[in-house]
């Protein structure tokens, strides 16, 4: 008789009130933090015109620069340098940077003959970059981005003042057809609101390589990537991680700011490339990693619990009703987000990625336990 009474009262209640909390701690991260971002509008432009140094690794990237690398040396600012570290390439990186320096006095390059693999990934040769930059404030980028405008170096370095010694931007993917280049851009949309809305909030966490800038002192005084040189991945958001905090870390979202690339053109192309990117996180700090998993945690718990309570005919209504409600916080806040970024076109099946990225992501999760990611080339 008791089993009875505790199987069909209480379970049911301890069930609804789980899904409670799960669904309450969503609002809270959509509200709380996500928002942010959403509502978040550029500062005016600093006026000042610091030295900046952009700073781009490339290994057999010739097609890429050929592209790119105009586009980087064409922007609308009175003092800058490109700096491209040529790590190891057996193409005609060498050439194509040659002729463009005749043209360019402003670029400059550095060649690293052999791979001496002092750091695992790009580490040595993003290292050997940024401590031959010629200014303080370094902007890294991609041999395979281009800068949204002319104004990226303008605007980036806009971002900093007196106390800023990070600025966090936004690297974009191209738009082309097929499902999974929406999966690919919706994946680093909802990146970026996180990392962006976090920052806002006061509590940075990471940055992404394709947009990102520090000062050489700050990279100087954390002793660079020493603390992580053995893990492959982690030049960008492992030293956020590590060297971030609220005070010194600024954001950039204007439009012209972004930088944008060619996403992986195959699902299993961009898996690799997702299993090598989610296998830093586990290196985060303790806060981070909290918050980042409780999110995660919440939103399984509530998408199982969903499922169960409306399977087995409990509170339905209620269930419904949580359902509505999350769901069209969801819409307002990560569609509003999505604006910020220039990503409208992905907002109409938000729910639809949602789904397919949790279940993706906890497979790749798993999967790398058991087998390491792949390097960078």
């Amino acid at each position: 008789m008791i089993d009875n009474l505790i199987d069909t009262r209480f379970i049911p209640l301890v069930l609804l009130a789980v899904l409670a909390i799960a669904f309450l701690l969503q609002i809270i991260f959509y509200w709380g933090f996500f928002w942010r971002l959403g509502r978040h509008r550029t500062p005016p432009v600093n006026s000042k015109k610091s030295g900046v140094s952009v700073v781009i690794c490339a290994h057999n990237e010739y097609h890429h620069l050929k592209e790119s690398l105009p586009l980087f040396l064409e922007q609308d600012y009175p003092e800058y340098e490109v700096l491209v570290v040529n790590h190891a390439s057996d193409d005609d990186t060498h050439f194509l940077l040659s002729r463009l320096g005749e043209k360019y006095p402003h670029l400059r390059s550095l060649t690293i003959r052999e791979d001496l693999n002092f750091f695992s990934g790009k580490k040595f040769p993003l290292s050997i970059g940024i401590k031959s930059a010629m200014y303080d404030i370094v902007l890294l980028t991609d041999a395979d981005c281009r800068p949204a405008s002319k104004n990226w170096v303008s605007l980036m370095q806009s971002a900093y003042t007196s106390k800023t010694e990070i600025v966090l931007g936004y690297g974009s993917y191209n738009r082309v057809k097929g499902m999974v280049n929406k999966l690919i851009r919706y994946d680093t949309v909802h990146i970026a609101v996180q990392y962006l809305s976090y920052a806002l909030v006061g509590i940075p966490y990471m940055g992404v390589g394709r947009n990102l800038s520090y000062i050489k002192q700050l990279f100087y005084r954390h002793k660079g990537f020493i603390s992580h040189y053995r893990i492959h991945s982690g030049d960008d958001d492992l030293f956020v991680n590590r060297v971030a905090n609220r005070r010194n870390t600024a954001i950039m979202t204007h439009p012209d700011s972004y930088t944008f690339s060619d996403p992986k053109q195959t699902f299993g192309k961009w898996i690799t490339q997702k299993r090598r990117h989610l296998s830093t996180a586990t290196h985060y700090r303790l806060l981070h990693k909290f918050l980042l998993g409780f999110y995660s945690l919440s939103l399984i718990t509530y998408y199982l619990l969903t499922i169960m309570l409306l399977g087995l005919n409990i509170s339905v209504f209620a269930v419904i009703g949580l359902f509505i409600i999350r769901a069209s916080t969801q819409y307002v806040v990560i569609s509003r987000c999505l604006r910020q970024l220039n990503e409208k076109d992905l907002i109409p099946l938000i729910p639809v990625y949602e789904v397919i990225l949790l279940l993706l992501n906890a497979g790749i999760m798993l999967s790398n336990i058991f087998r390491k990611p792949v390097r960078w080339k």
